[in-house]
C-alpha cells in the first residue's frame, strides 16, 4: 500500500466554500434540460400560485371599499356584490391550490430522476478511477457524497428551487401590487425593505460559508465512523476506546460547531424578518392613517387594509428567500463535491492489445473461438500471442510520490510455470511490485512484459483478466457462495463453480452448510472463518483460470492447520501457472523456483532456496532466525 494511504478526510478536505457557485449552478441546471417541457408547466403553475397569493390581499380592498363600506348604515343591505365576487375569488384560490399541488408533485419526480442520473454517473465513473483515489480519500467521505450531499440536492430540486422561484415571483408581484395600490405608502415600505434585504444578504453570505464547512465536516465524521466500524476488533484488542472516543469527539465537535453556526444564522432569518415586518406594519399603519386623516381621497380604508396585508405578505417571500438561499448554498456545496468525484481523472489506458480466446484451425492458423477448450491469447491487429505466463520486470523504478522512490532498478524474470517468491520486511516493496504487474499503478521508468508484450500496450481490463489475485484480506459480496465464486468469471456455469471449489478445497465445508452453494452471505458475514473465506478467494481465482497468479500473503492471517488446507488448495491452483508469492512464512516458499529478497525497494538477493542458504546472506539469516521479518 502507498505510504500515504488514508481513511481521513481525503483530497477534498479544505471545503471552506464552493469554488465556483455560478459554474456549479449552471452545470446542475444542465441536468434539468431533458425535462424542459415539464419545467415550463411547473413555471406556469408557480406563476399561478404566486398570483393567487397576491390576489387574496388585493381582494380585501374591493371587499372593504365596494362591498362593506357602502353597506354601513344601510337599513336593507344588498349583498349581491358578495354573491358575485366571492365565488370568483374562491375559484381563483382553487386554481392556486391545484397549481401548487402540480408543481410540487412534478418537482419531486424530476428531482428523483435527476439524482438517479447523478448517482448512476457517480458510481459508473467511480469504477473507472485509479486505485490511488481510494487510497487518498476516506471511504466514509466518498459515501457521504452518495448520502448527505445527494440529500441536500433532493431538498434543493424538490423544495428549495420551486420555493425560491415562488418567493421571487411573489416578491416582485407584491411590490407591483403595492405600487398600484398606493405609491405614497410604497415609498415608505420600500425604504424599510432595503434594510431587510441588507440583513438577508449578510446572513446568507455568512451561513453559506458554514453550510459548506458543515458538509465537509460531515464527510470526515462519516469517514471516521466507517473506519472505526471496520476496525472494532483492533480497537478493543488494544484498548483504544478512549483514544477513539477523543478523536471522534474532536471531529464531532467540529461538525457541531459548523452545523451550529450554519443553523443559527439560518434560523434567525425568520425572527429578524418577522420582527422587521412588524415594525414595518406599525409604521405603515400610522402613515396610512395620517394620510387618510389628512384628506387624501385615494387613501381609503380598503387601501390601507389591503396595503398592510401586502406588506405583511412581503415578509414571507423575503424570509423564504433567505431560508431557501441557505438550502441552495448547502446543495451547491454538495453538488460541487459530487462533481469533484465525477471530474476525477479516470484511470488512464493507452493499451490497444486485447485478450481473446483462440484455437488452431485445420490449416494450423490461430483463430478466435468461443469454446471452453480454447486457449487465451493477446491479439494485436492480426497478430496473436498465445499466453504462456512469462512475466519480466526490467529496470523498473517506481514512486508513489514524486521524489520519494519506492522501487529501484528491479529486474525479475518469471518463466512460464515458475513460482517466484518475494521476501522482505514491511515496506520493502513486495506488494508494490505485484500492484505494478496488474497496473494498479504505472511505473516511472523501465518496463514490464507479459509473454514479451509490454503491459502498457495491453488494455488494462484484458491484462487483469489474464492475472489472478488472492489477497490477505478477502472481500466477499452480498450474495450466495455460488455468486461469490462466480465473481471471478461471470460466464462460469454451476459446474464450473463447483469444480473450482473442489480444486480450492472449499467444496467440503460448503457442502456442510444448510443451503450449500446457495448460502447467502452479506459481505461482512461472520458465518465463515478467515480460512474459509480464503478458500472462497482461491475458488474465485480458479474459476477465472488465469495463466498468472499473484498470492499476496494469502495465508498470513490463519492458523497452521487451516494453512495446510488453504495451502493444498493453492498448490492445486498453482499447477502449470506462473505464480508470484508474497509470504511471511518462509516454510511456504521453500520450493519456489526463484526467491527474491527485497530491502528498501531494492533486490539484495535472488536465487532458489538452496542457493540462498549457501550464500549465508540476508535470506539465510531470515530462514535460520538470526533476523526476523517485521
Amino acid at each position: 500500500m502507498p505510504p500515504f494511504s488514508s481513511r481521513g478526510p481525503g483530497a477534498h478536505g479544505k471545503g471552506a466554500k464552493p469554488k465556483s457557485f455560478k459554474k456549479t449552478s449552471l452545470r446542475l441546471l444542465k441536468y434539468l434540460a431533458p425535462y424542459k417541457f415539464k419545467l415550463i408547466l411547473v413555471f406556469i403553475c408557480i406563476i399561478l400560485a404566486a398570483t393567487t397569493t397576491i390576489a387574496s390581499s388585493v381582494f380585501l380592498r374591493f371587499i372593504i371599499d365596494y362591498g362593506i363600506t357602502p353597506l354601513l348604515g344601510v337599513e336593507n343591505p344588498d349583498f349581491s356584490y358578495f354573491y358575485k365576487t366571492v365565488p370568483i375569488f374562491a375559484a381563483v384560490l382553487l386554481i392556486g391550490v391545484g397549481a401548487m399541488y402540480y408543481y410540487s408533485k412534478a418537482m419531486v419526480k424530476i428531482s428523483q430522476k435527476v439524482l438517479k442520473t447523478l448517482r448512476d454517473q457517480m458510481f459508473e465513473h467511480m469504477q473507472s478511477l485509479p486505485l490511488i483515489y481510494f487510497d487518498t480519500n476516506g471511504h466514509g467521505n466518498i459515501m457521504s457524497r452518495y448520502t448527505s450531499d445527494i440529500d441536500a440536492m433532493v431538498n434543493l430540486l424538490a423544495q428549495s428551487l420551486p420555493q425560491l422561484l415562488l418567493g421571487l415571483l411573489q416578491f416582485i408581484g407584491i411590490l407591483i401590487a403595492m405600487l398600484l395600490t398606493s405609491w405614497r405608502l410604497s415609498i415608505v415600505a420600500f425604504t424599510l425593505l432595503v434594510g431587510m434585504l441588507v440583513v438577508v444578504q449578510l446572513l446568507g453570505k455568512a451561513s453559506g460559508k458554514y453550510f459548506s464547512k458543515q458538509q465537509q465536516s460531515l464527510g470526515e465524521v462519516n469517514s471516521y465512523i466507517e473506519e472505526m466500524t471496520a476496525g472494532q476488533k483492533e480497537v478493543k484488542v488494544y484498548n483504544q476506546q478512549n483514544a477513539v472516543n477523543k478523536r471522534f469527539d474532536k471531529l464531532n465537535n467540529k461538525l457541531f460547531e459548523n452545523s451550529r453556526k450554519a443553523s443559527s444564522l439560518a434560523n434567525i432569518f425568520m425572527p429578524i424578518t418577522t420582527g422587521l415586518s412588524y415594525v414595518q406594519y406599525v409604521i405603515l399603519a400610522m402613515v396610512g392613517g395620517l394620510l387618510a386623516l389628512s384628506g387624501y381621497s385615494t387613501i381609503t380604508l380598503g387601501v390601507i387594509v389591503s396595503f398592510l396585508q401586502l406588506s405583511r405578505n412581503l415578509a414571507q417571500p423575503v424570509s423564504s428567500l433567505g431560508q431557501q438561499l441557505n438550502s441552495l448554498m448547502l446543495a451547491i456545496a454538495g453538488a460541487e463535491r459530487i462533481f469533484d468525484l465525477i471530474d476525477e481523472e479516470s484511470e488512464g489506458d493507452l493499451g490497444h492489445i486485447e485478450l481473446v480466446n483462440t484455437m488452431v484451425d485445420k490449416d494450423d492458423r490461430i483463430v478466435e473461438c468461443k469454446e471452453k477448450t480454447c486457449h487465451w491469447a493477446f491479439k494485436d491487429g492480426d497478430k496473436y500471442t498465445l499466453l504462456h505466463g512469462e512475466v519480466e520486470l526490467k529496470d523498473v523504478n517506481f514512486s508513489y510520490v514524486k521524489g520519494k522512490q519506492i522501487l529501484k532498478n528491479i529486474n525479475v524474470k518469471a518463466m512460464a510455470g515458475h513460482n517466484i517468491a518475494f521476501v522482505g520486511s514491511t515496506g520493502a516493496g513486495k506488494t508494490t511490485i505485484t500492484n505494478l504487474i496488474n497496473r494498479f499503478y504505472d511505473i516511472d521508468s523501465g518496463a514490464i512484459y507479459y509473454d514479451g508484450i509490454n503491459i502498457k500496450d495491453i488494455k488494462k481490463a484484458d491484462l487483469r483478466r489474464a492475472l489472478g489475485f488472492v489477497l490477505q484480506d478477502t472481500s466477499l459480496f452480498s450474495g450466495t457462495i455460488k455468486e461469490n465464486i462466480r465473481y471471478g468469471n461471470l460466464d462460469a456455469s454451476d459446474e464450473d463453480v463447483i469444480k473450482a471449489a473442489k480444486l480450492a478445497n472449499a467444496d467440503h465445508f460448503i457442502s456442510l452448510l444448510e443451503d450449500g452453494y446457495d448460502t447467502f452471505l452479506d459481505g461482512e458475514d461472520n458465518l465463515l472463518s478467515v480460512g474459509q473465506r480464503q478458500l472462497l478467494a482461491i475458488a474465485r481465482c480458479a474459476v477465472a483460470n488465469p495463466p498468472v497468479m499473484i498470492l499476496d500473503e494469502a495465508t498470513s492471517s490463519i492458523d497452521t492447520r487451516t494453512e495446510m488446507i488453504v495451502q493444498e488448495g493453492m498448490n492445486k491452483l498453482m499447477e502449470g501457472r506462473t505464480v508470484f508469492v508474497i509470504a511471511h512464512r518462509l516454510s511456504t516458499i521453500r520450493n519456489s523456483d526463484v526467491i527474491v529478497v527485497l530491502e528498501h525497494g531494492e533486490i539484495i538477493e535472488m536465487g532458489n532456496h538452496n542457493e540462498l542458504l549457501k550464500k549465508k546472506g540476508a535470506y539465510y539469516n531470515l530462514y535460520t532466525g538470526l533476523t526476523k521479518l517485521d
